[in-house]
C-alpha cells in the first residue's frame, strides 16, 4: 500500500496561512501514516468502517488537540485506507 497522504485542498488561503499549508500536510500526513501503522499492526477482523473510525481516531491522537480538533478527513480516502487494511487481513 502506498503511504497515505493528506492534502489540505483550499484554493482561496490567504497568503500567511498558505506559508504553513506544507508544513500542516507533512504534520497530518505523518500523523496518518502512523495511524495506518498502529491500525494495521492491531487488526482483528473489524469492518471497513470500524477500521476507519480507528484510523481518524489515531490520527487525532498523534496531533496537537488545537490540530486534532479541526482535522476533517476525507472519509473517502479514509475509508479506501481502512479497506487496504481489511482487505490484507
Amino acid at each position: 500500500m502506498a503511504e497515505p497522504h493528506v492534502s489540505i485542498d483550499q484554493p482561496d488561503i490567504s497568503p500567511a496561512p498558505e506559508k504553513l499549508r506544507g508544513a500542516l500536510e507533512e504534520q497530518l500526513s505523518s500523523a496518518l501514516q502512523h495511524a495506518t501503522d498502529v491500525v494495521s499492526g492491531d487488526y482483528r477482523g473489524e469492518g471497513v468502517d470500524e477500521v476507519a473510525a480507528r484510523l481518524v481516531d489515531e490520527t487525532r491522537a498523534a496531533l496537537h488537540p488545537d490540530i486534532a480538533e479541526a482535522f476533517q478527513p476525507d472519509m473517502v480516502q479514509i475509508r479506501e485506507v481502512a479497506a487496504v487494511i481489511v482487505g490484507r487481513g
